[in-house]
């Protein structure tokens, strides 16, 4: 009998241990994104393949019963100041600093000669909480592609924005979640005789790093015409930078303020290059054929912005070879 007791006692034990391994296991295991969560700027890769990626990792880690192979896994292991596509890294926000009633600019330090190794162009994946609910969403840094001490984010707030409400419980010396780079836009020194660039609101933000980039580059002679669509004056951003960069002799740039009652609200140096209302095709026209070579245009905006601009754009005689949309 005291046999019988012993056996049952074994087996009771083992299926105790076997039961807390399930457990381990049910908690190490990755947990699948939700629909609200993927950004829908066509990542890649995009948070689902990363999700299958640790998924398939746990499954070969919980197979073999060896719990190490799961180190460096995105679910459990935060780092700091490191890019990747697969998993968040924590950047520190160092500053942040107004712009407009509803835009800021974000500054997060990098680490010492760390710096990031950005395209130009390209875009992280910020990653937040609402209520419980984990968002998902694209933004393009503004700072040079070489820079070594802080990256900054030109980020626009929305009243209703669940992001936007994340964003807005931010302080100095937070940690916040990215991950990325992705996307960017393929320029070489040179490459296109002149660009044309036509945005809206906060769509500036790729083309800054670009235009930082060509004007740094003394040997870089292409032209750069720079059309921004904005409310009026107040709201455009970035004017400081916009102004020194219309010194160089191959930079303009322009400006449609769809809200702007009148010339005279303006400084004089904006007058000359500002239109009042909308961007149309007889605007986007007269721009086309002002280029000092045909030109290949980058825009950036809305989904409806973007496609009201590639279709002004082939009216004005550019083919689809020609624009780039990002």
């Amino acid at each position: 009998m005291n046999e019988l007791a012993s056996e049952a006692s074994l087996i009771l034990m083992h299926e105790d241990l076997d039961n807390q391994a399930e457990d381990i296991w049910a908690r190490l295991k990755p947990k699948e994104p939700l629909p609200s969560q993927c950004c829908g700027s066509g990542c890649h890769p995009c948070i689902f393949d990363t999700y299958q990626k640790d998924f398939e990792k746990w499954a070969r880690a919980k197979a073999r019963g060896d719990p190490s192979l799961l180190t460096g896994n995105s679910q459990h292991k935060k780092q700091l100041v490191t890019l990747s596509p697969d998993s968040f890294s924590a950047f520190q926000l160092e500053s942040i600093e107004v712009l407009a009633d509803d835009t800021n600019l974000y500054r997060f330090k990098l680490r010492t000669g760390g710096g990031l190794a950005l395209g130009l162009g390209q875009h992280l994946v910020l990653r937040g909480v609402v209520d419980g609910l984990e968002l998902q969403r694209a933004y393009t840094p503004i700072s040079p592609v070489n820079t070594q001490t802080c990256c900054e984010f030109l980020i626009k707030l929305y009243k209703d924005g669940l992001m936007s409400q994340y964003i807005r419980t931010w302080k100095r010396g937070d940690f916040i979640e990215w991950r990325g780079p992705f996307g960017g836009f393929p320029y070489k020194s040179d490459k296109y005789g002149q660009l044309l660039l036509i945005v809206s609101g906060t769509g500036i933000a790729p083309m800054i790093p670009l235009l930082q980039a060509i004007t740094d580059d003394e040997e870089d002679e292409t032209f750069v015409k720079l059309v921004g669509c904005f409310r009026n004056y107040k709201d455009i951003y970035m004017k400081d930078f916009l102004q020194e960069q219309s010194h160089f002799w191959n930079i303009t740039t322009h400006f449609a303020l769809s809200k702007e009652e009148s010339l005279e609200n303006l400084p004089w140096s904006y007058r000359d290059k500002t239109h009042l209302g909308r961007l149309d095709f007889e605007l986007v026209d007269t721009l086309v054929k002002s280029c000092h070579k045909p030109p290949f245009a980058l825009i950036c905006g809305s989904v409806e912005f973007n496609d009201d601009v590639f279709d002004l754009l082939r009216r004005a005689g550019l083919d689809e070879d020609s624009c780039f949309r990002f």
